[in-house]
């Protein structure tokens, strides 16, 4: 049987599990609702498109953020490879600073920024960053020595050692650091977006909530998990997939 036949086997084995649950009345319709009526509240939010608005605006918080982590993330991950005294100063306090939760950081950014758009994506920032930069100096510092040693009697040097041989030899690793930085930012803009009037998901989720729409809740919770998958498997697999074929572990 293909794998899109099983996965879908699989959803539709899900939702009839849930029907059959819903149908037991175990717990209040406002409370546990069917899949019918979070299908039908999806579809009038996408009709009246507040669903398609709180995708764009939590998107772009998203871009911006994670962009900015991407390109700080990979910098640091390669100062700390190649400077041992910022390894030795940095290396610890990066470890220490991935294990906060990146929800710790809200309480900061509202002193520092207040409640607008810069507290939300320095927090989806600070979510993201660190597993970048982490992982990037590790993959630098895996290097094998002796594509260094070979490209060295190749004649590479300076700039051209790191695009043609130390890059592309650390980015299987680099790829992981993105990836699980991706996943921490998109968590922490959720989070950030929870706790104030932010136009985004996360509004619409607090929205559910206090009007008692369980409907509303579980239907945006699926709108977030559908984006987290397809960028993971748009992007992400891609990238990984394709290194996987150039290093030979996975036939083309």
């Amino acid at each position: 049987m293909p794998k899109y036949v099983r996965n879908i086997l699989f959803f539709i084995l899900l939702i009839l599990v849930w029907e059959g649950l819903f149908r037991l009345h175990l717990w209040e319709e406002y409370i546990f609702p069917s899949p019918i009526s979070v299908f039908k509240t999806l579809i009038a939010g996408i009709a009246d498109g507040t669903v398609f608005l709180g995708i764009g605006v939590s998107l772009k918080r998203l871009a911006i953020g994670y962009g900015i982590s991407l390109a700080f993330g990979i910098i640091l991950g390669l100062l700390l490879a190649r400077v041992r005294i910022l390894d030795e100063m940095l290396g610890s306090l990066f470890l220490g600073l991935q294990t906060l939760p990146s929800i710790c950081w809200l309480p900061l950014a509202l002193l520092w920024f207040g409640l607008n758009e810069q507290a939300i994506i320095f927090v989806v920032i600070m979510g993201a960053v660190l597993s970048i930069a982490i992982s990037t100096g590790i993959g630098i510092k895996n290097v094998s020595p002796l594509y260094f040693r070979a490209a060295r009697n190749m004649g590479a040097k300076g700039y051209e050692m790191y695009l043609k041989v130390v890059l592309p030899a650390a980015l299987p690793s680099m790829i992981a650091g993105m990836k699980l930085g991706w996943s921490f930012a998109w968590r922490s803009l959720m989070a950030g977006e929870l706790l104030f009037v932010s136009g985004g998901l996360g509004q619409l989720l607090m929205m559910g909530r206090e009007l008692n729409d369980m409907s509303q809740v579980i239907a945006v919770m699926i709108v977030i998990i559908i984006i987290g998958w397809s960028v993971d498997r748009l992007i992400f697999a891609g990238l990984e997939r394709d290194i996987r074929r150039r290093w030979g572990f996975e036939k083309a």
